[in-house]
């Protein structure tokens, strides 16, 4: 067997048996559990919920900030003007829920160029408790949220986090989009958090305030062009751990254009070379297309029939995902991850060549700075 046939197969089959492993640790981790997790005694908790505009399941996701249990100490919704269409939705569950404390603030402080953060600040500066958690609002909340946050906590735990996970998806981009978010995006986490190098995730972060206070408050997530990249460095630089939640919380996906998965998905790849350009570079890793070139190229050199071989590494690719999102009652269609694993060396490519993008009208650049990014809103 010459050099390159080596090379190339055991580089392949590498890549596969780290696919493979990854999705049996987040078969174990995520699986359904008849028991739910316990805390001797949860701490009282300050929800924060940054708003803007309406989705398809705003009212869904919101109420379930009234349906946690034990419910939340205190929940402050935030948005920037009195005249966002959200307005009514929140002021109509705050009436219809009078015995939950809960508020809505309005209004903007620009501390950074992250039109989230900014949001988040007038939150953060009325939160009444320690313990807060920051939660976007399309996160539909299982009523044991916090209690889920709240089990993962130990002697290093910095910040407790749950990735999203794609749900009732309409249409093909928004099947697509749940391809990007479960089977991908949440299986890496997944096995990234088992080996103890976990990141936080935007979508829902637990922590105590004593733990951002000690590099200076809020103002510090605004050091990185989002909040997730920055609260990851500071609580690594603390000594502490990010960990994340046993079942990851759902995010119901409506119905989307192609243009708009391609754009939250290069955002999102953008933030993330910005901030972490050694492990966003690994990433070229990740899909199916290498191990498949790797196997036609290990297959030629040993002068064999390619075509079985490549057969069947593609659907053992395929089906660990298919079983993997199955077992965990995720959306899943080949069809779906064929078609993300396509895109990704192209999402991979651009994130390196451009840096400006757009989010929610606010035009943003993914760039790193050692300050809270100078404000650039359009």
């Amino acid at each position: 067997m010459d050099t390159v046939t080596l090379l190339a197969g055991a580089a392949a089959a590498a890549l596969t048996a780290v696919h493979i492993g990854t999705a049996v640790v987040t078969a174990v981790r995520q699986r359904p559990r008849r028991r739910g997790a316990r805390v001797a005694n949860m701490p009282d908790v300050t929800v924060i919920r940054p708003l803007k505009g309406i989705e398809p399941f705003s009212h869904a996701t919101l109420k379930s900030t009234f349906d946690l249990q034990p419910a939340a100490a205190e929940i402050l919704f935030c948005v920037e003007t009195a005249a966002d269409p959200i307005v009514p939705i929140v002021e109509r569950l705050i009436a219809d829920h009078p015995k939950v404390r809960a508020r809505l603030l309005i209004g903007r402080d620009a501390i950074s160029g992250n039109p989230k953060l900014n949001n988040l600040a007038k939150g953060w500066n009325e939160a009444q408790y320690n313990w807060i958690a920051f939660i976007d609002s399309n996160v539909l909340l299982p009523s044991d949220a916090l209690v889920q946050l709240a089990s993962k906590v130990d002697g290093d735990t910095g910040m407790v986090c749950s990735p999203p996970v794609g749900s009732a998806p309409v249409g093909f981009a928004s099947k697509l989009e749940c391809a990007f978010l479960n089977s991908y995006q949440a299986r890496w986490q997944t096995g990234g958090d088992a080996i103890g190098y976990g990141f936080a995730q935007g979508k829902v972060m637990y922590f105590r305030r004593a733990v951002i206070e000690a590099v200076g408050g809020i103002v510090a997530l605004g050091t990185e062009p989002a909040e997730d990249a920055a609260a990851t460095k500071i609580i690594r630089a603390q000594g502490l751990q990010v960990r994340l939640v046993d079942r990851f919380f759902e995010q119901p996906i409506p119905e989307r254009t192609l243009k708009e998965v391609w754009a939250r998905q290069l955002r999102w790849s953008q933030l993330r070379r910005a901030s972490f350009p050694v492990p966003f570079a690994a990433e070229i890793l990740s899909g199916s297309l290498l191990p498949l070139l790797l196997t036609a190229i290990a297959c030629s050199s040993a002068g064999i029939p390619a075509m079985p071989i490549l057969l069947v590494l593609f659907g053992v690719w395929y089906n660990t995902e298919h079983l993997l999102a199955r077992f965990l009652g995720w959306p899943s269609t080949v069809i779906y991850s064929v078609t993300r694993d396509a895109l990704l060396p192209l999402l991979w490519t651009q994130a390196w060549m451009s840096k400006d993008f757009v989010w929610h009208g606010n035009a943003m650049r993914a760039e790193r700075t050692t300050e809270p990014q100078a404000l650039n809103a359009g």
